[in-house]
């Protein structure tokens, strides 16, 4: 019986080629969403996420990605909307991206290089040497370093920044950040549980950083958002990021011992289960909505950051990159 394999489908190994899986939250991103689609660089999955949108984010994201895997989250709030994602996941790495347009998915491949030159996750930060934040308060500026300062301090890691929403994963390290399921028994639909919130941003990292998992820090430019309010509320996230680090200092005493210090910078170059405590298992029963693959290189370029080097081609890297 003939293989129903390509003859041009030569089998992958997930250790120098590995797939790419991108998650992108949204709620009524309809103006926003197009700027984040058109600007990715050619994946293997993109997985958007809807949280009740009242607008036309579904419609445009069916749009301009027919190919992409529309998820509806169980519950409120960002942090459950990643975990929906993480949960229908099928990529060896997975990016998570703000559906806003306030980071740049042209700086996607430099996440990627960085877990294929050896680390396990690749922590987007604003303040790094290469990185910006443009627009908002330099107060806020000033009281995310201060923040960071301090839960380094208690933490003994080395963050320059807490709750950047740009990210990626390699997929096995997931479970170890035991995030809440989608799905789980006695919580009413739409009642939150910690880690669905806010709170998300500032809980990856601590936990990413408890795990002890080997960490580089991306250096990447934060924008205010495109159109439409913000949703950002400096102090409101600074009162986010202390509570996720008093909740979360109870980890650090039972950590495991690190395999590497703190996070490190990526260097600088032109500029089985899911990811949650029985995801996998629930995500049958997460919303799930796919349409036929897409032509690979579809997207068009969208804002270039400076000193991003997105590339050409498929985005995987190269071992030691």
């Amino acid at each position: 019986m003939p293989s129903s394999r390509p003859p041009y489908a030569l089998p992958r190994d997930p250790a120098s080629s590995p797939t790419v899986s991108v998650v992108i939250p949204v709620r009524n991103e309809e103006e926003n969403l197009p700027l984040v689609l058109e600007g990715l660089p050619p994946v293997d999955e993109v997985i958007v996420v809807d949280g009740g949108s009242t607008d036309d984010t579904v419609a445009v994201a069916r749009e301009i990605r027919p190919d992409a895997v529309l998820v509806r989250q169980t519950r409120t709030g960002k942090g459950n909307a990643l975990v929906c994602g993480l949960a229908v996941a099928s990529g060896d790495i997975v990016v998570t991206l703000n559906g806003d347009g306030s980071a740049d998915p042209g700086e996607l491949p430099r996440f990627v290089d960085a877990l294929l030159s050896g680390a396990q996750v690749a922590h987007g930060s604003r303040y790094r040497h290469g990185g910006a934040q443009r627009g908002g308060p330099r107060l806020e500026r000033l009281a995310d370093r201060l923040l960071c300062g301090l839960v380094n301090a208690v933490f003994g890691t080395r963050f320059t920044d807490l709750g950047y929403g740009y990210n990626a994963y390699r997929r096995e390290v997931l479970p170890m950040l035991d995030l809440p399921a989608p799905s789980r028994p006695g919580t009413r639909r739409g009642a939150r549980t910690w880690g669905d919130g806010p709170e998300i941003g500032p809980l990856l990292t601590l936990r990413t950083g408890t795990a002890r998992l080997r960490i580089v820090e991306v250096a990447s430019i934060g924008y205010p958002r495109i159109h439409g309010p913000s949703q950002r509320r400096a102090l409101r996230g600074l009162g986010w990021a202390l509570r996720a680090a008093w909740n979360e200092y109870p980890r650090r005493r039972s950590a495991r011992p690190p395999d590497t210090t703190a996070p490190r910078a990526v260097p600088e170059r032109g500029v089985p289960d899911a990811g949650v405590s029985g995801a996998r298992h629930a995500a049958a029963r997460v919303s799930v909505s796919r349409r036929p693959a897409r032509a690979a290189g579809a997207g068009s370029a969208g804002r270039t950051a400076a000193g991003s080097g997105s590339g050409p081609g498929r985005v995987r890297g190269r071992p030691g990159a």
